[in-house]
């Protein structure tokens, strides 16, 4: 019987890093053939874009922007994975990122489906957690929720937000702790003490910076997860256990702007942590057509921390244009393409 395909499910919440990680991995795969599948929260793939840039054959990156998996496995996600074992013999391992705000145990149900488990085992699902949004409170503000149910005695269920970073977690077979560069070692050590409490017993955590972690790492741990659902607790199945629908946070909306003022890539910056004061923005990404430049310019951006670098040549066929994703609560009445637009032509 021939041996199955490992799958490693990267998860983590919006922002944390998965992208970078993956990319790294790409780059530094040793002669292993990859094939990545990723998931997006909105209509226009950005991270599968930056992922097709680094990759030697863009048919090894397949994108799915129509909803996170957990909430698409069957429409989504099957035919996809059938698709890839049609040419599993060019494959050695496969990658799937998740969107930041999927569940990750609903995908590892679907690995047990009869299409599916002769033919692949869950290598390890990774989970990917912001050491800078952690220590800030940026990502899950323990403080702030505290407060407010102990002056609120009806607030006695999680968030959401909460809920989904601690599914993400309670399913890790190895937790990557990234942007550890970015925070003193005596905050490092807090928050990792903390993950460590939500996380299952004897999982390894690992740091990283810029994403950079070796593939032996990565891949080849061997947990075959598929076969040990009942040790990831899942807030999720609570639900249904009590009868109870879950459903993402509804006001969480994915809206996709074009800037069409001029800008340079630190106003547009400034312009958008503006904006981040203004409203509740969990992450900002997309591309920058920079005057002058033949390269796309990717940007990058995280409550009001922002990076960006060039990652390639903008092709022919493609419109040069800044376009982009930004995530958040209850966007989609906002003009946040006029706003920003307002902004820059304020600053020029």
């Amino acid at each position: 019987m021939a041996s199955k395909i490992p799958v490693t499910i990267i998860t983590g919440f919006l922002g944390s890093g998965k992208t970078t990680l993956i990319r790294n991995l790409i780059q530094n795969a040793n002669g292993r053939r990859l094939a990545v599948i990723v998931n997006e929260f909105g209509e226009m793939g950005i991270d599968g874009e930056i992922l097709k840039s680094c990759c030697s054959n863009e048919e090894d990156v397949l994108e799915l922007n129509n909803g996170c998996l957990c909430c698409t496995v069957q429409e989504e996600f099957l035919p996809v994975m059938l698709q890839l074992m049609e040419r599993k013999d060019t494959i050695d391992h496969i990658i799937i990122e998740t969107s930041g705000l999927a569940l990750p145990k609903p995908l590892l149900h679907a690995f047990n489906w009869p299409e599916l488990k002769p033919q692949i085992t869950v290598d390890a699902v990774v989970t990917v957690v912001d050491v800078v949004g952690q220590a800030t409170g940026e990502i899950c503000d323990r403080e702030r929720v505290q407060a407010q149910r102990l002056a609120d005695d009806s607030l006695d269920h999680e968030t959401p937000i909460e809920e989904l970073f601690e599914d993400q977690l309670s399913c890790a077979d190895l937790v990557v702790m990234t942007k550890k560069d970015l925070v003193a070692d005596a905050q490092y050590e807090e928050v990792r003490a903390i993950i460590a409490g939500k996380v299952r017993p004897d999982v390894k955590m690992v740091a990283a910076a810029n994403g950079v972690l070796s593939a032996d790492i990565l891949l080849g741990v061997n947990a075959a997860a598929e076969n040990d659902l009942d040790s990831r607790h899942s807030h999720h199945e609570e639900d249904h256990a009590n009868g109870l629908d879950h459903h993402h946070d509804d006001d969480i909306d994915s809206v996709v702007v074009d800037i069409t003022a001029p800008h340079t890539p630190e106003a547009l910056v400034e312009a958008l942590k503006e904006l981040i004061e203004e409203y509740e923005i969990y992450r900002i990404k997309g591309f920058i057509d920079v005057p002058g430049k033949p390269m796309r310019l990717v940007l990058q951006g995280v409550s009001n921390r922002f990076d960006h670098y060039f990652d390639r040549k903008w092709k022919d066929s493609e419109t040069r244009k800044t376009s982009l994703v930004i995530i958040g609560d209850e966007l989609h009445d906002k003009d946040l393409a006029t706003i920003i637009n307002e902004k820059l032509t304020v600053v020029s």
